[in-house]
């Protein structure tokens, strides 16, 4: 029996994992559906999109939506340590600072973004250094772009002509604008929070990591979480946690799971047979950004090349590789 149970290896799931764990005092589970990050597409930042619909991706898709003409969007999840942020798109973006007001207004104490901007900085590792809204010293590294195409360049100079205002900083309280993004890059390489919070401290005696396991239901006993049910190599078990489940298996994950549990709205839980442990909204108001891609095809070299087997392995060389998890 672990003292915490943390369901779910992605951009929470390992932060939980190694700052729980730094207390020698305690043991730590942390369960991950799918692989260990070893593959070279997940490390490899053009690669990312050769990520989606794979082994990789949990490749959800909404319901017909009528906003789209009932068509379904297509929803990329990570499935592998460091779930999501081992196949997104990199980019450093920490939100709105009128969200994390409003949040705390509505009664989500210690949630305004200038209560949160000190754990943002304490996170990160920015390549510019540190200042009021940045840190330098933190395990997630924050870079500039590496593919400097002058493309981008002109595209920006023209957003600005059209009267867009330019943005040098996405992440120093004003979103608006247009401007070069920062990335979660180390050494040209994907810094995923894998990379910068579990690897680092995988092989502590107190921190045991579950890969390959599908969390299937939590376990109550009343209304009080006291283990998982997991599902590895075609055996179902259970784990136990003496002190805390903790669910961070994304957005949509953390609500399946509690569904599956007996934990959402009542008529819902009913209609497919489930227990009901507490009636609650859970998944209700679910909101999600869209994005639009536009391709050209151009004269200069772009990342497209980026996959080329010399390409590929100049990359390989440009950061650290993952240490190999398979056995735990």
């Amino acid at each position: 029996m672990d003292d915490y149970i943390v369901v779910g290896a992605g951009s929470a799931g390992c932060v939980l994992a190694a700052r729980l764990s730094e207390d020698p005092d305690v043991t730590v589970a942390l369960i991950e559906a799918g692989a260990a990050d070893t593959a070279d597409e997940i490390h490899i930042p053009a690669a990312f999109s050769s990520l989606f619909k794979s082994q990789w991706d949990w490749d959800l898709d909404t319901e017909p939506e009528p906003e789209l003409h009932r068509r379904r969007a297509y929803l990329p999840r990570g499935k592998m340590l460091g779930g999501s942020s081992s196949m997104n798109a990199m980019i450093y973006i920490r939100g709105n600072r009128a969200d994390y007001d409003q949040w705390a207004a509505d009664g989500a104490t210690g949630w305004s973004y200038d209560e949160v901007l000190p754990y943002f900085r304490r996170a990160e590792a920015n390549e510019r250094g540190g200042d009021d809204f940045h840190g330098a010293d933190g395990p997630l590294t924050v870079s500039e772009s590496r593919s400097m195409n002058p493309l981008c360049d002109a595209w920006v100079d023209g957003a600005v002509e059209a009267g867009f205002p330019h943005n040098e900083d996405f992440n120093a309280g004003e979103l608006l604008g247009v401007g070069r993004f920062q990335t979660t890059q180390r050494s040209g390489m994907r810094c995923s929070t894998a990379v910068a919070y579990l690897h680092p401290v995988a092989e502590r005696k107190n921190l045991t990591i579950i890969a390959d396991a599908h969390a299937k239901k939590v376990v109550f006993d009343g209304q009080r979480a006291v283990g998982v049910e997991i599902e590895r190599y075609g055996e179902v078990e259970e784990i136990r946690a003496e002190r805390e489940v903790v669910l961070s298996a994304g957005a949509h994950g953390s609500a399946h799971l509690l569904l599956l549990s007996g934990v959402g709205p009542a008529a819902q839980l009913d209609a497919f047979g489930i227990e009901k442990v507490a009636d609650l909204p859970v998944g209700e108001r679910m909101q999600d950004h869209y994005m639009v891609m536009l391709n050209y095809t151009t004269e200069l070299e772009t990342l497209m090349t980026a996959a080329t087997p010399a390409n590929a392995e100049l990359l390989q060389k440009g950061g650290p590789r993952p240490p190999d998890l398979e056995h735990r």
